[in-house]
Order: structure tokens, then C-alpha cells, then sequence
């Protein structure tokens, strides 16, 4: 048996933390009497600074349930850097970790196959989409448009999966030497090269609530996702510039055809035409790179993905 820690970020979910909290209780119940984890699982609910009750329903229950821990971080530092948090807590504390929304749209059941193929010798076991029926059209739309986009990019990564994982112990340990704060765990656990595999994640309409990841969330962590593991923008950058280039060459033939034929003052249209479109590109290209050199900026300063405030741990039932 495994010591298990489903580590669930949270974000103003007071409308589903507790019925949240039940279903994994009794998920937690059923596979302690399957003796397939140890009585002393738990889960981690990592409070993301929440400006609702969030953090308070987290502590009652973690007073009230033996399993429930609890993790407070001292502002929002986002989805990604929350999820590391929690994982980084686990980790010395279990034998591997699930990490699932506080909502719980995947599968509760999923878990169970990734034990047992953790059992089976797979240190990272992926919670694959089958369906995403549940989700409104427009993330259906978006999700696959950026999926699609990442593997034209070179990003490697595991097609329709999200944030629902298994990771054994020894991923984890690998997985803290990574310090990069545009963090895009779907890109670099695939690179962390252990024993993988799927198991199927279909996934449900929310019960209360509703979604935390908005449109210009989503389009936040595509760009740390396309950014962060590819080059591929900038050598497009420089097609594009060698394009340009050839453009320019065309109109300059241009040019002096209409000097030699005695039509150049209508040429306005056109020159007028050109300047902005090529100025229009010239801004685009400067600003793809600024995004990387914004990055660079990030990374040399170092500074920590997060700050814990407050830890609520079964040892003495009381924050640290």
C-alpha cells in the first residue's frame, strides 16, 4: 500500500469545497478498504489566496476531517504555481501525489487505475480527456485549437490532458530541481523522461460554481506554454522578415517602372498601403520577442514561485 496525497489547488470555491471534501473522503475509504493506499493518505487543499471563505472552510475542515491538510499561500501566484506548491509540500510527506482540480470534473474513479499502474512499474500516470462534452463550446474549441498549436510549435506534450496526474515520489524529487517561474507543468513533466502511460479521465459538469479559468487566463498559460518550451515564433519572425524582404524588392521594380512610365504620384495608394503593413508586422515581430526577452527577465531574477503564510498538518491538529 501507498502513502497517497491528492494535492487540489482552490480559487473562491467555497460553493464546492465541502462536497468536494466528501467525495474524496469517501474515495480515500473505499481504496483504504481495497488496501490500496495506507489509512494515512490525505488530501491538501492549497488556498490560492482566495477572497472568499475558501481558507476558513478549508481549516474547519480540516479539524473535522483526518484526512484533509491544508496549505495557505500568502497571495495568488496562479494555477501552476499553486499546483507546485502543494506538490512540493506532499512530497515529504506521501509516496505520490494526484493532482485534480478542487472542483472535481475528472474522474474520481481514474485514480484507482493510476495506483494500479503506478503498481505495474508507470511513475507518471496522465488523466486523458475522452470527452469534453461538459465544457462550454467555446473552451472545447479553444482547448483543441491550442493543442494543435502546441505540437506545430514542438512543445511536447500529452494531447487533451490537463492538470489531473499521478507522480510517484521520485518524479517529484526530480521534478523540484526545476526553478523556472514561467512554469507549464504539462510541458516539463514530459521531459522528465520516467515511466509513463494514460488512463481515461471523462469528465463532469461542475455541481455548484463556476470555472475560475477564464478566456484571458487559458490564453495567459498557452503563451507560457508556446514560449516557455519552443523557438519556433522567432524563426517564423525571421521567414517572415525574409518574406518582406523579397516584397520589398518587388515593389522597388515597381517603383521604377513608374518613375520610367511618368505615373509615380499614383503610387501613393500602394506606398501608403506597404508602410503599414510592414509597420504593422515590424511591431508584431518586436513584441513576439519581447515576450522572450520578458521571460529572460523573470528567470534571472529568481525569485520564489510562492510564499507559504500558514500549513494546517495532522500532527498537532494546529497551523504552522
Amino acid at each position: 500500500m501507498i502513502k497517497l496525497a491528492i494535492v487540489s489547488p482552490c480559487y473562491n470555491e467555497e460553493e464546492v469545497l465541502e462536497q468536494s471534501a466528501a467525495r474524496l473522503t469517501a474515495l480515500f475509504d473505499e481504496l483504504v478498504g481495497k488496501e490500496k493506499i495506507s489509512a494515512d493518505s490525505f488530501v491538501l487543499f492549497v488556498n490560492d489566496g482566495s477572497k472568499d471563505r475558501t481558507w476558513s472552510i478549508i481549516k474547519k475542515l480540516h479539524k473535522e476531517n483526518p484526512y484533509v491538510k491544508g496549505m495557505n499561500l500568502a497571495r495568488n501566484v496562479g494555477h501552476q504555481s499553486a499546483i507546485m506548491a502543494g506538490m512540493m509540500t506532499a512530497k515529504d510527506w506521501s509516496d505520490a501525489v494526484v493532482t485534480i482540480d478542487a472542483d472535481l470534473q475528472d474522474d474520481l474513479n481514474a485514480i484507482e487505475e493510476m495506483i494500479d499502474a503506478y503498481t505495474a512499474g508507470y511513475d507518471v500516470v496522465y488523466g486523458v480527456k475522452v470527452s469534453r462534452q461538459a465544457d462550454p463550446l467555446l473552451k472545447r474549441l479553444s482547448a483543441t485549437a491550442f493543442y494543435k498549436l502546441q505540437r506545430r510549435m514542438g512543445v511536447e506534450s500529452i494531447y487533451n490532458h490537463a492538470d489531473f496526474r499521478f507522480l510517484s515520489r521520485r518524479v517529484l524529487e526530480q521534478l523540484s530541481h526545476y526553478q523556472e517561474r514561467n512554469l507549464y507543468l504539462r510541458g516539463i513533466i514530459p521531459l522528465l523522461g520516467f515511466p509513463s502511460t494514460t488512463v481515461d479521465d471523462v469528465i463532469r459538469e461542475r455541481t455548484a460554481g463556476s470555472s475560475k479559468y477564464t478566456l484571458r487566463k487559458m490564453l495567459g498559460l498557452a503563451l507560457d506554454g508556446i514560449t516557455s518550451f519552443s523557438v519556433k515564433p522567432i524563426y517564423g519572425i525571421v521567414y517572415l522578415g525574409i518574406i518582406f524582404v523579397f516584397i520589398s524588392i518587388l515593389i522597388g521594380f515597381y517603383v521604377l517602372y513608374s518613375l520610367i512610365a511618368g505615373t509615380a504620384e499614383h503610387g501613393w495608394a500602394s506606398l501608403m498601403l506597404s508602410v503599414w503593413f510592414v509597420g504593422g508586422v515590424v511591431l508584431m515581430s518586436i513584441g513576439a520577442v519581447g515576450l522572450y526577452i520578458g521571460k529572460i527577465y523573470k528567470e534571472v531574477k529568481h525569485r520564489p514561485l510562492y510564499n507559504v503564510e500558514e500549513v494546517l498538518c495532522d500532527e498537532d491538529k494546529q497551523s504552522h
